[in-house]
């Protein structure tokens, strides 16, 4: 992989690969476990829904479904329904998209070169073993409600790769797309005024240093409030908060 793109062929992947394809001419990307056989795990809102914001956001995003639009595919049957942590034929994860895998321990030279998030982490990945039992464990349980800013398909992914989950309660999550998105928006907000006596490459200069200083701070891999969940305690959890008038309460997701 390189800083370029994280581009690969299908020959090249291994079961407990987190991956992902960009939809939307490149502004939002669907991430998943590949688990082998053609077959990756993912999490989803429903089929065109991922990102559930309830706004335009929806509509926008509508061709980040994990199923063709128009067709039934002959392995998954009809998905457009389906919500939460689903398999899917790896034709149907990149709906026509092509497919890039997410790198895990990078350096924090090639973390920053990377300026676009939801590609890698500083974070170790755990072994393959242990990612495919988060991965297949939440498929028959789930992984709470889907959120685009709180508890994503890359959120999901990154759990299954490191057992990582936020403990505080206004973190924004895991993921590194809107970790990026959010960063973009602090620098442009944050600008204006006190720079305009600056000269137009030093305003470019402090403009990337506080993206790039944003992006990394909120990176898994650095940050003080993430704890390591047993996939079992998590389910266990889910599940007591469902029992009716229990106040069960679970750690952000």
């Amino acid at each position: 992989m390189g800083v370029f793109s994280n581009m690969i062929s299908r020959e090249e992947l291994k079961p407990g690969d987190h991956i992902y394809s960009w939809r939307t001419a490149y502004i939002y990307a669907h991430h998943g476990i590949y688990i082998g056989d053609d077959m990756v795990i993912h999490f989803t809102r429903a089929a065109g829904q991922e990102i559930g914001t309830g706004t335009f956001l929806d509509n926008l995003f509508l061709s980040s479904s994990p199923s063709p639009t128009n067709t039934i595919c002959e392995i998954c049957g009809d998905q457009s329904k389906l919500h939460g942590v689903i398999k899917s034929c790896l034709n149907c994860f990149l709906a026509g998209g092509n497919l890039y895998i997410f790198e895990y321990a990078v350096s924090s030279a090639f973390f920053i070169a990377k300026a676009r998030g939801g590609t890698c982490t500083l974070a170790a990945s755990d072994p393959a073993e242990d990612v495919l039992h988060r991965a297949k464990s939440l498929l028959n349980e789930g992984f709470g409600g889907y959120s685009l800013f709180k508890n994503n398909c890359e959120d999901f992914a990154i759990y299954c790769k490191t057992g990582f989950l936020i403990e505080t309660n206004y973190s924004i999550g895991r993921s590194g797309q809107l970790a990026s998105w959010t960063a973009a928006a602090s620098t442009v907000m944050s600008s204006p005024l006190r720079y305009l006596t600056t000269s137009g490459t030093g305003l470019v200069v402090v403009a990337g240093t506080m993206y790039s200083l944003s992006r990394y701070i909120a990176d898994i891999g650095v940050r003080r409030d993430v704890v390591k969940i047993p996939v079992e305690r998590l389910i266990e959890e889910a599940g007591a908060e469902e029992e009716p008038q229990q106040a069960v309460g679970l750690l952000t997701i």
